[in-house]
């Protein structure tokens, strides 16, 4: 288990995560202090930041690692990790309420040997892995701010596959379910001119299907279902 790079020195880092102690009333966060004492598969993001192109270590073994970007309530990640514990699996979720759901569907799920969960900045990705360290990633309904106002602060954007050109493995996907036109379009704008290749895209994936076959149905996913409104699909793959 060589490693691919070293980690940014902490004091270099864009993001970093402020202790209980350092906020007038932390007891006000339910989670925030359970966030940093409660163990794998929880990492604290100065603890994420230290695996930086060592992710193999951290899991004990070499294998792909699969990345979720926004866990949500955890209901996703468990349920690939559940049926590809052949895969390391990370998630990448900012607000400590959702990592904390998140490490309890893990440790429910049991597959807290092969997964983790990590609160970060997913515009910071760069401190978290080196180049080619993502065999996979997932991204589950963004935020899609739809205001033209708004459009600075959308994740799929030119400056965020950028990123992922340099970060994602030769032949890694990328697999995006959103309820929002919006991040479709910018995505698949974003990729044109770089070195990304779309495979597949679905319109309404509870009529169509997802474009990759096997998938686990969010919760979110079926609040959209019970709605009659389609959610969509885009799965891309970083070209050799």
């Amino acid at each position: 288990m060589a490693r691919r790079g070293s980690p940014i020195p902490l004091e270099e880092r864009k993001f970093r995560d402020r202790a209980p102690e350092d906020f007038f009333f932390p007891d006000l966060n339910p989670h925030l202090k359970s966030h940093f004492t409660w163990g794998r598969p929880v990492l604290p993001a100065d603890v994420a930041g230290d695996c930086r192109g060592a992710w193999d270590e951290e899991f004990g073994r070499d294998a792909p690692l699969h990345v979720e970007i926004g866990t949500g309530n955890g209901f996703f990640l468990s349920g690939m990790a559940a049926r590809n514990p052949e895969f390391n699996w990370l998630g990448v979720e900012i607000r400590y309420k959702r990592v904390m759901l998140t490490a309890r569907k893990l440790r429910g799920a049991g597959v807290e040997g092969h997964a983790r969960i990590c609160r970060y900045d997913a515009n910071h990705l760069g401190e978290l892995f080196c180049a080619g360290d993502i065999d996979a990633l997932y991204i589950n309904h963004p935020d899609p701010w739809p205001k033209d106002r708004q459009a600075k602060n959308r994740l799929l954007g030119p400056d965020f596959v950028d990123l992922l050109t340099e970060l994602l493995a030769p032949g890694a996907e990328l697999r995006l379910k959103t309820d929002h036109l919006i991040n479709v379009e910018g995505l698949l704008g974003a990729i044109e001119g770089r070195p990304f290749e779309l495979l597949g895209r679905s319109d309404d994936v509870r009529s169509a299907g997802t474009p990759w076959g096997d998938d686990v149905v969010t919760n979110y996913q079926t609040k959209f279902y019970k709605k009659g409104l389609p959610v969509y699909a885009v799965q891309i793959r970083r070209k050799d």
